[in-house]
């Protein structure tokens, strides 16, 4: 049989770039046969694609300083942070943004540049902005009034002063789930530029000698699927700037529309190209700084899920299987809303693809229910595969991005071990967590 009759099937556009279907006729990535994995580190299991992590790093670099050459992209750690991932951005070439401590801590663990770590968040804390300016880092993205009092007392005692963006809310809907839309006026995100906050925001910054205010960002929310939301929300925050500079002599040398990309999940509804995004986007600030009088500013786009969403795949062992006659069949995994709760949260889709023959004739329909005790813990509902049994393996490909950082220790479960493959080799980059993990936190009072 062909290679190329073996990789013949439906969904192999939205797995990995590396992915094939190997001699055995079983799902391979990077090299790496699936059922060997699953052997080898016990499922579930997420398998990270080096070559498409890179890869991803390199168009989005490529696509936007070709249509803006002034671009800085910064990935957002909060898809996926791990030491792995964050070295891999440093040696592309990548800046990146945190929203804790803790994914501040990995950076800082993984000696990524401080000068190229944006610190982004609605509530930072005291403790957390401390530590980012003991690291020093670059950028401070502010969120409320609470945080520039914070920040400037900080400054201050360490006698810096801090380089800080503002991130606004231009009340536009990116027509994407209401629980991840954030750039709308009902939003905790942000300053308002509807009510006045953000002109308010604006003076008290340039008023505080601790802080320097480099530019406005704003973020609309995610997954986008369209790019009119970008370029409606491009046109008010610029129109807003202008004002800001008329009235109180703002400058605008840094401005970031935020993040978003959309990545394909299902094999019917494919994301836009990131040449779209980037011509988009970039035509709209050139046209913006042509239309209100501003020399154009340095470009900072946040992608996430676009850069490591594809790169994952989650790998599942069927365990029962219950068929209710003319209902519904459920089939049940090992894994679930503990390590992938975005179905249940978001009712996110995704593609189930078996890993021995996923070119076989897809006959049957089923619903993959996870193991935890909740009635909404779905991975997939009512989807078209192959005649499944217990002990096959499932693949459920574009989980690389918001399912490992969003896992759960629900019903004291633990949590998947993650390997990156590339060249035939995988490497363990997180190890499968133990009962002893999940009862070191533990403190025993008698």
């Amino acid at each position: 049989m062909g290679a190329n009759k073996l990789n013949n099937f439906a969904e192999i556009g939205i797995f990995p770039f590396s992915t094939s279907v190997n001699k055995s006729d079983r799902l391979s990535i990077g090299g790496c046969d699936l059922r060997e994995l699953a052997e080898t580190f016990g499922t579930p299991l997420y398998i990270y694609d080096e070559e498409t992590i890179r890869t991803m790093c390199r168009n989005f670099l490529n696509e936007f300083k070709l249509a803006y050459k002034n671009t800085r992209i910064e990935y957002s750690t909060k898809a996926f942070s791990n030491l792995s991932i964050i070295r891999i951005m440093e040696q592309e070439g990548l800046d990146i943004d945190v929203v804790t401590g803790g994914e501040l801590a990995v950076a800082i663990a993984s000696k990524f540049p401080a000068n190229r770590i944006n610190f982004h968040g609605n509530n930072k804390t005291t403790a957390e902005l401390n530590e980012g300016l003991t690291y020093d880092i670059g950028t401070v993205t502010l969120d409320s009034f609470h945080e520039i009092k914070v920040l400037s007392k900080i400054a201050n005692e360490k006698s810096k002063k801090q380089t800080v963006m503002l991130r606004v809310s231009p009340s536009i809907d990116p027509h994407t789930h209401l629980l991840t839309t954030t750039g709308i006026l009902d939003s905790k995100f942000g300053f308002s530029i509807e009510t006045g906050d953000a002109e308010k925001a604006i003076i008290d910054v340039m008023a505080d000698d601790n802080l320097h205010l480099e530019g406005l960002h704003f973020h609309l929310g995610s997954p986008i699927f369209e790019v009119e939301p970008y370029t409606q929300a491009i046109d008010y925050v610029m129109k807003f700037s202008a004002s800001m500079r008329d009235k109180h002599g703002f400058n605008l040398d840094r401005f970031s529309p935020g993040g978003g990309f959309a990545i394909d999940y299902i094999t019917n509804n494919p994301s836009p190209p990131i040449s779209k995004y980037a011509n988009a986007i970039s035509t709209s600030v050139r046209d913006c700084c042509q239309l209100y009088g501003f020399n154009e500013p340095e470009l900072v786009v946040e992608p996430g899920r676009a850069i490591v969403g594809k790169a994952g795949v989650a790998l599942y062992t069927v365990g029962g299987i219950k068929t209710i006659p003319n209902v519904r069949t459920y089939v049940s995994v090992d894994g679930g809303m503990g390590d992938n709760i975005r179905p249940a949260l978001y009712g996110a889709e995704y593609s189930v693809v078996s890993v021995d023959g996923p070119h076989r004739k897809k006959d049957t329909k089923v619903t993959i229910a996870g193991k935890f005790c909740e009635s909404g813990d779905i991975l997939a509902k009512d989807v078209l595969v192959p005649t499944l049994n217990t002990g096959d393996l499932i693949a459920i490909p574009a989980s690389g991005a918001y399912c490992v950082p969003m896992a759960s220790n629900y019903n004291m479960q633990v949590r998947p071990a993650i390997v990156m493959v590339k060249d035939n080799i995988p490497r363990l980059i997180r190890r499968r967590e133990t009962y002893e993990d999940l009862l070191a936190t533990n403190l025993d009072v008698d």
